[in-house]
């Protein structure tokens, strides 16, 4: 019993490629987050400035949004290993070259957005290559295992990334992190040289390819998903939890005013989304044979939704019918449902990509995917900032979870047949 609930290693045991490419690039994502932590810290140190640390956000998310959609397109047209693999390599150049203007004292900030942009839109290249090559190295019915285990990596950099490039940069500096990443990047250098080839399935040669692999095959993506809509109620789902019910922008408040602890609060809260999402895969044997893998999508982004409400509810009651202690483990237990509630969505909103959508899609759609995932959450902060100059902070938490609910009874109502998808016979 205990041993079907753990996470399957199926996937891991069965194919060398896929555990080196999950090896190389959990440890590259730590190292990102790493990178992450200490741009931001430079900057300030820099500048003083918040709002030139918010900067940072604008130069990451522009790349990722326009390499995004066009590294999904180069994915589907060229070797994926290729695309991948070059990504990476020019991945490895931005961090080498963040790490050598901290060992020469730069500076200038102007040089970390610059550096910032390009690491975002290699990545927005690699990402969409890697994720479409893991349903050609296993079959189908292995797809929710790969995915559990590739959120319980990316929550393991969430976490550990940050808590490195603190301790590091307390120890050695900037060009200790930077350095570090550097390092941790060759991981994923590596396990893509290691990697045999990944052409496309569909024939043409490399003329035709490159001529397709342009704005018109992104038009063609973006045109494919309305005649999809198992595979575009997943982006619709998401975007409703995320552009309605996205906390972070409330934890500075809920750290420096309402709950205390200041920046330690902040980082718990953090944490504790993180740490559920590694919890909930810590137990995710059985997701492997959910067969209505659409309404377990929705149950899921109804549970971030509650996890979002109780975290509105904590901060009301902080200083009133709860101590601030008690308000702040409420805060943490309700975010870290809301992380374990978005893993499980995670895992499956990408299986349906991975396995509904045609091979000949699957990068762009994995490009759309990384948008549809980075700008959400932009988006919606940008809300969450806005209402909360209105109706506070524990209001507006609490309206943002009521929202994400009445989202998923509307979308479920107007797409009943998202709800009868059935993973035993994927239908985009």
């Amino acid at each position: 019993m205990l041993r079907s609930l753990l996470p399957d290693l199926t996937p891991l045991r069965r194919s060398p490629d896929f555990r080196r490419l999950y090896t190389g690039f959990t440890l590259s994502n730590v190292g990102s987050q790493m990178a992450v932590v200490a741009v931001g810290l430079q900057v300030y140190d820099q500048t003083g400035s918040t709002a030139a640390v918010g900067v940072v956000g604008l130069f990451a998310l522009v790349p990722l949004v326009a390499f995004g959609l066009y590294g999904g397109s180069l994915a589907d047209h060229h070797d994926r290993r290729l695309v991948g693999l070059a990504a990476t390599l020019v991945a490895l150049a931005a961090s080498l070259t963040a790490a050598a203007q901290a060992w020469l004292d730069s500076t200038s900030t102007w040089l970390l957005y610059a550096i910032v942009a390009v690491w975002s839109g290699a990545t927005a290249v690699s990402s969409p290559a890697r994720t479409s090559i893991y349903p050609r190295l296993l079959p189908p019915t292995l797809m929710p295992a790969v995915n559990a285990l590739g959120v319980v990596a990316m929550n393991t950099a969430l976490t550990a990334g940050p808590l490195l490039a603190g301790v590091l940069i307390d120890v050695g500096g900037y060009r200790t992190a930077y350095t570090v990443d550097a390092v941790l990047t060759l991981a994923a250098v590596h396990s893509l040289w290691r990697l045999h080839p990944v052409p496309p399935d569909d024939p043409g040669d490399d003329q035709q390819r490159a001529r397709r692999a342009g704005l018109r095959s992104v038009v063609d993506g973006l045109a494919f998903l309305r005649t999809a809509p198992n595979v575009r109620m997943t982006f619709v789902a998401d975007i409703a939890a995320m552009l309605l019910a996205q906390p972070r922008v409330l934890f500075p408040a809920a750290g420096a005013v309402i709950l205390g602890g200041g920046a330690t609060t902040v980082g718990a809260l953090y944490a504790a989304a993180a740490g559920g999402g590694i919890l909930a895969m810590l137990f995710s044997g059985r997701l492997g044979g959910v067969r209505r893998q659409g309404l377990a999508i929705m149950v899921s982004v109804a549970g971030w939704g509650i996890g979002i409400a109780g975290l509105g509810f904590a901060l009301l009651g902080a200083g009133g019918v709860l101590t601030r202690e008690q308000a702040l483990a409420a805060a943490l237990g309700a975010m870290a449902f809301a992380g374990a509630a978005d893993s499980v969505s995670a895992v499956f909103r990408t299986t349906i990509l991975q396995t509904a959508a045609p091979d000949r899609m699957r990068g762009r759609l994995q490009g759309i995917f990384i948008v549809v995932v980075a700008g959400g959450p932009r988006l919606g902060e940008l809300l969450g900032g806005s209402v909360a100059e209105y109706l506070g902070e524990g209001w507006t938490a609490v309206a943002g979870g009521a929202a994400c609910l009445f989202a998923v009874g509307v979308l479920s109502l107007r797409q009943p047949g998202f709800l009868r998808y059935d993973a035993r016979h994927p239908t985009p």
